[in-house]
Formats: C-alpha cells, structure tokens, sequence
C-alpha cells in the first residue's frame, strides 16, 4: 500500500531568516509600530503593502486603546461588580485584539505566505514587535 503524504509534508519551508519592525516610541507609550520598509522584504514584497499593513495595525490599535463613554462604562461595572464582569462579557480591548487576529491572519493567507514571508500577531511578542519570518525558497522537487 503507497504511503500518502500531504502537500505541507513534500514542502516543509525552511526558514531563512527573521525580520523586525520595532515599536515607535515617538508618539509616548502608545503602540505603535515603525513604518520604516525593511531591506530585506524588497525582493518579495511591494513597499505599498507592507505600508498598508502597519498602518492599519497602527490604527486598529489606536482604535483599541481609544477612550470613550463605552471604555468608561466598562470600568464602571468591573468596579461595581469586583471584575466578575469580565468573566461574561469582553472588553472593547479584547474585541480589537481579535480583530487584529484576524486581519493579521487574512494578510498572511492573501498576501504574505504566497511571497514566502508570515506574520506573527504582535500579542504573541508582548506587542514589542512586528515579527516577519521569511522562508526560503524551495520548490516541492527539489531532494531533501
């Protein structure tokens, strides 16, 4: 009987290297991350989208950490209710952050992993940085 094997396991990408868009301090404490265009993203990706990408992660993190009647209404009922709350409702924060997710995911599926780069949540690195792995390039013939 032939053994089956999947495509992921005739092509297990090697990774090649790792890159790093930085927090930017400029503006305080706020996250947000460095739009500088790494040099070694020019060969596999368009500088148009990976501005794209940052900025919007810019923005939905501005959008998380924005204050307003709802953010204040939260703390309200986390304080009146000694934060049992929390165990049935989610913060305005943590719906963002799920956002995030799966903007992060839907780049990766649309754009990054066809040009052999994916991107990992910032959340996964304490929001320090935006990781950027690059793989190699290797065709599925190529012996291992």
């Amino acid at each position: 009987m032939a053994e089956t094997h999947s495509l992921q396991d005739l092509q297990q990408p090697a990774v090649s290297s790792k890159v790093y868009v930085q927090r930017d301090y400029s503006s305080g404490t706020i996250c947000k991350f460095q739009t500088k265009f790494p040099s070694e993203l020019e060969s596999r990706l368009d500088k148009q989208q990976f501005d794209e990408t940052i900025q919007t992660l810019n923005n939905l993190y501005a959008e998380a950490e924005k204050l307003g009647g709802k953010s204040y209404l939260e703390g309200c009922l986390a304080c009146v209710t000694a934060y049992t709350i929390f165990l049935c409702m989610e913060t305005h924060y943590e719906k963002v952050l799920k956002k995030i997710a799966r903007y992060i995911k839907d780049q990766n599926e649309k754009i990054y992993a066809p040009r052999g780069l994916l991107l990992t949540d910032p959340i996964e690195r304490g929001l320090r940085v935006v990781e950027v792995t690059i793989f190699e390039d290797r065709s599925i013939g190529s012996g291992r």
